[in-house]
């Protein structure tokens, strides 16, 4: 276990009762399970607190686990250089429950929690431009919910002879394909070729 992170780990959870929800110490890096009401705190400590001074957001990311009731886990990523250490908050919410945007103690969180928005649903309280940013304008839905379909409804192109963006049904244009791995052609053996001997359907 990493003294450091903690020490830094209890002293948060000893600064701010009840923030801290719980805490794993995994492949040398400390996740905090915190508390969705009090991000803004936990964040603000780790940014300001002398010994910490995570002063360097790396990443916000988003997860599914629609089997749950709270289905989203929003993860943050966080950089001090001073103790040359990474630390790792995750807080959980559902599809109706917005969490507090972190641009108020991380300008940088901007994009990404658009980001999440977009591709996950997630709704961030007092964030100052919260719109899509990697989907089209009008798209439906959330892609890296695990509910969304795999092929969607529609794509999207830009047509050079009508000078616009179209919108088609989806079309494959190419069929599945069974793959001779054992051929000659396709190279020299892998291992596990062998299991792709039997019958071809």
């Amino acid at each position: 276990m990493d003294e450091v992170l903690h020490a830094i780990g209890e002293k948060a959870a000893a600064a701010l009762p009840g923030a801290v929800i719980g805490s794993k110490f995994l492949f040398g890096e400390l996740t905090l399970a915190v508390d969705r009401a009090r991000i803004i705190d936990v964040l603000r400590f780790l940014r300001d607190d002398p010994a910490a001074q995570f002063v360097s957001m790396i990443d916000i990311s988003g997860a599914d686990y629609p089997e749950r009731e709270q289905r989203f886990d929003i993860v943050y990523h966080l950089l001090s250089p001073k103790v040359n250490r990474r630390i790792r908050l995750k807080v959980m919410t559902d599809e109706d429950t917005p969490v507090a945007s972190a641009t108020e103690v991380y300008l940088g969180a901007d994009w990404y929690e658009r980001e999440i928005y977009d591709l996950f649903g997630v709704m961030f309280t007092g964030h100052p431009d919260l719109r899509r940013i990697l989907t089209d304008y009008g798209f439906d839905g959330h892609p890296l919910r695990k509910d969304f379909p795999m092929t969607g409804f529609v794509e999207v192109r830009y047509d050079e002879l009508e000078k616009r963006v179209r919108y088609d049904p989806v079309r494959l244009t190419q069929e599945f394909r069974a793959f001779d791995f054992l051929s000659p052609w396709e190279g020299p053996p892998l291992p596990g070729d062998e299991k792709a001997s039997g019958p071809r359907s």
